[in-house]
């Protein structure tokens, strides 16, 4: 996709995306048993590149998604019992670029970069998923955003997110979970790049996530039980730049990880089975340099393995938590800010971990 706009007083949207191989499903009040193999084995590319000439009056939208295999079920008062599989040895990228250093985003900009190798989504209401998802990628997966502007006056926001292998489950209103994961990323990079530059910016935001392997199951109404296996072989990198001469807000933040696992459940039981193994580097990098403003937070966390698990405190919540993580692999959080005349408030923070696990049982949101 590729955009010459000039003196826009509406809103500029684009979105572009592109698959490998994509298989979406569904039940409502009807139970469905689903099979499936996915296989991508050539390169799987998405490019958004913005020229704006002039002021561009409405708020910039970009979004660029590229994903080598993609798994999209759906149940509503129903059960889905899954076995799938995928497979992706091509390099997955993702990019969006607006260009031209003279650019003035008077609406601001929301800008987006999304790349996965293997992409697995399901979850409903009222719902039992039941089954198994293993997910191989091998080739490189990256994604990055690019502002080159001259003046934003509106709030500005990048967004780049790097993943091998994706999991995410989301059920509802008196649903059931019980999966088992596996996830093997080996391919040699894993990155994810976000870099807003501006000579005058009010609120501007980079922001930028990479993972080797990622499972991210939430529930409410039932139980929950997950059996996760993640191997990481994947060079990770994430980092994200903010540039401002003149600035009021600036935020740069940037999160790295070998593997992650998330478990969360507002009702009374949670049962985690996981085994974890990173020997790819965990790299993440965050920079801002500003020359005369006000605020700015700079963030960079790196983690080798991680697993967090919750049930519902006021339920009588339970948690039985079997876990096994290692890490070979180097970590390492690095976070700079530069002020080169004045500024208000400087915030900056860098952690890195080899492996993290956290269980608890907590109160559900919003009581």
């Amino acid at each position: 996709m590729t955009l010459d706009v000039v003196d826009a007083s509406e809103p500029v949207t684009t979105t572009s995306n592109a698959r490998g191989v994509a298989l979406s499903g569904g039940a409502e009040g009807q139970n469905i048993g689903l099979t499936s193999t996915q296989e991508t084995r050539g390169d799987v590319s998405a490019d958004t590149t913005l020229t704006l000439r002039g002021d561009t009056e409405g708020r910039v939208t970009a979004v660029t998604q590229a994903q080598g295999a993609e798994l999209s079920v759906g149940v509503y008062s129903a059960r889905a019992d899954v076995a799938a599989e995928q497979l992706t040895s091509g390099d997955v990228t993702a990019r969006t670029l607006v260009t031209r250093e003279d650019a003035r985003l008077i609406g601001g900009g929301d800008l987006q970069a999304h790349a996965f190798g293997n992409n697995a989504t399901m979850g409903g209401s009222a719902a039992q998923v039941v089954g198994s998802v293993d997910q191989r990628a091998e080739g490189d997966v990256r994604s990055s955003v690019r502002l080159a502007g001259q003046y934003v006056p509106g709030q500005a926001e990048g967004y780049a997110q790097a993943v091998g292998n994706a999991v995410t489950t989301t059920t509802g209103s008196t649903s059931h979970q019980n999966l088992t994961i596996g996830q093997y990323s080996a391919g040699q990079v894993i990155e994810a790049d976000s870099s807003m530059n501006a000579g005058n910016a009010w609120d501007i935001a980079a922001r930028a996530r990479a993972a080797g392997n990622r499972v991210h199951n939430t529930n409410q109404g039932g139980s929950q039980l997950a059996y996760v296996d993640q191997t990481n072989d994947s060079y990770v990198r994430s980092a994200a730049t903010v540039t401002a001469y003149d600035y009021g807000s600036a935020t740069a933040h940037a999160q790295g990880a070998g593997n992650e696992v998330t478990v969360g459940n507002n009702d009374i039981f949670v049962e985690i089975e996981n085994s974890q193994f990173n020997s790819g580097g965990v790299d993440v990098v965050t920079q801002f340099q500003g020359g005369r403003g006000y605020d700015a937070a700079v963030g960079a966390d790196a983690v080798g393995n991680s697993v967090t698990g919750y049930a519902c405190s006021d339920c009588g919540g339970q948690v039985n938590a079997t876990n096994s993580q290692v890490n070979q692999g180097d970590v390492s959080a690095r976070a700079t800010a530069t002020v080169g005349v004045s500024g208000r408030n400087t915030v900056v923070g860098a952690n890195a971990t080899g492996n993290a696990a956290t269980f608890y049982v907590a109160r559900p949101a919003g009581q």
